[in-house]
């Protein structure tokens, strides 16, 4: 199968995600700054989602340009990470409206926690058909920073229960952590056209 259709299709969800997570953002009513302020809760919410679903949809379009080909194991490890990357809208949407409460924010870091865990598999499953040997085995490497964003996720959920703010500042760590685009299938695949 071609690895194109794969991209568009999850190109096209990712979309839909986005547009789904702005929708929720209601205009308010009134014309001056303090009708704003109700909806800044919301607002940060998106903007985090945003973040990560351009992120995962970076690293995806990275991923798979550095695989050869895709098989059924892909298409579904891929619709497992596209199943909680759904998710999104409905976790920015609950945490936002309800000022990042605990249960809320410990919910939107399970989502994460899955969306890690789906992307790893994806991943892993590439790595699996094409070998050790494989541009993308060989980019990954022991996969440290995959690693370490989960178990911070693991870390933030717990913590949403004590102290919600600590949870959302390790949320944003790990955006950071990834917001550079994964740098070492770039300089594997620049290698190879060269």
């Amino acid at each position: 199968m071609s690895k194109s259709r794969l991209e568009a299709f999850s190109d096209g969800v990712l979309a839909i995600i986005i547009t789904i997570m702005v929708l929720e953002m209601h205009v308010p009513h009134g014309e001056d700054l303090a009708a704003l302020q109700p909806l800044l809760p919301v607002f940060l919410s998106y903007v985090l989602s945003f973040l990560y679903v351009g992120i995962y949809w970076n690293n995806h379009h990275h991923m798979l340009h550095a695989a050869r080909s895709v098989k059924g194991g892909v298409l579904w490890a891929n619709l497992h990470l596209l199943f909680w990357l759904s998710l999104f809208p409905f976790v920015t949407g609950w945490m936002g409206q309800n000022h990042f409460a605990p249960l809320p924010s410990a919910l939107y870091g399970f989502v994460l926690l899955m969306a890690g865990t789906a992307y790893w598999i994806l991943a892993r499953t590439i790595v699996s058909i094409e070998g050790k040997d494989s541009l993308l085995a060989k980019a990954m490497g022991r996969g440290r920073k995959e690693d370490l964003s989960i178990l911070i996720y693991a870390v933030a959920i717990p913590l949403a229960f004590v102290n919600h703010w600590i949870a959302q500042a390790l949320y944003v760590v790990v955006a950071l952590f990834w917001l550079i685009p994964d740098r070492r299938i770039e300089k594997l695949l620049a290698n190879r056209e060269n």
